[in-house]
């Protein structure tokens, strides 16, 4: 695939993310997504159970700072070490700190308050979007990314993203299990990941083909 189809395609699936992120923030901002979110809510929770709480704590924990930053030591370890891959090790570590600046920016532009009726477990800070829906969708995209090509076989690669797409999903619902997120704090989290997840892996392709032209042209092929 060219670099002006890369282009194409990181622009519309960027645009779709701008747009969809706009338009859950701007119903948030009306209001007209209350509904909406309780509906979601009191299904999720309706589900409650001692057994699941504990499976929905380890989750929660899994899209935590701690666990995602032992996480990120281990996989850039693996690049710079095993893989030797200090572009793609460049690409890993900008996007995990991008994505974690975009959401603290993005909170204190919305300071949406977080649910206040049947929280499991205690925290602070505001709502929207969800810290933990972003480093999920982050962490474990650019995971599958970066381990795509290094998989041979179909099987493998769909294992890698059955399991990620899980692990996303997991964590984001472990947060309105947990009475912490309402389920567009989720949604807006996703999107303003994908968002800014297309634009650096883009930019990290255009770097790449534009190095690797130069090469060829001073090797005269």
């Amino acid at each position: 695939m060219n670099l002006k189809s890369n282009l194409i395609i990181a622009f519309f699936i960027s645009t779709i993310c701008v747009i969809g992120f706009s338009l859950v923030s701007l119903l948030i901002s009306d209001k007209k997504i209350i509904h909406f979110d309780n509906r979601v809510i009191a299904f999720i929770q309706g589900q409650e159970t001692p057994v699941l709480t504990k499976v929905m704590e380890f989750f929660t924990f899994i899209g935590s700072a701690p666990f995602v930053s032992v996480l990120i030591i281990l996989f850039v370890f693996f690049l710079y070490k095993v893989l030797h891959h200090r572009s793609e090790l460049i690409l890993f570590m900008s996007v995990i700190i991008g994505s974690a600046v975009l959401n603290g920016i993005l909170k204190h532009i919305f300071k949406r308050v977080r649910p206040d009726f049947h929280r499991l477990i205690d925290i602070s800070g505001y709502s929207y979007p969800s810290g933990h829906a972003m480093n999920a969708f982050t962490v474990f995209v650019i995971l599958t990314f970066l381990l795509w090509r290094h998989i041979p076989s179909q099987w493998g690669r769909s294992v890698l993203i059955v399991c990620s797409s899980f692990m996303i999903l997991a964590i984001g619902i472990s947060r309105i299990y947990l009475g912490v997120h309402f389920p567009s704090d989720i949604m807006g989290g996703y999107l303003a990941s994908g968002f800014w997840l297309t634009t650096a892996i883009w930019f990290f392709q255009y770097y790449q083909e534009k190095r690797y032209q130069q090469k060829y042209k001073r090797a005269g092929i």
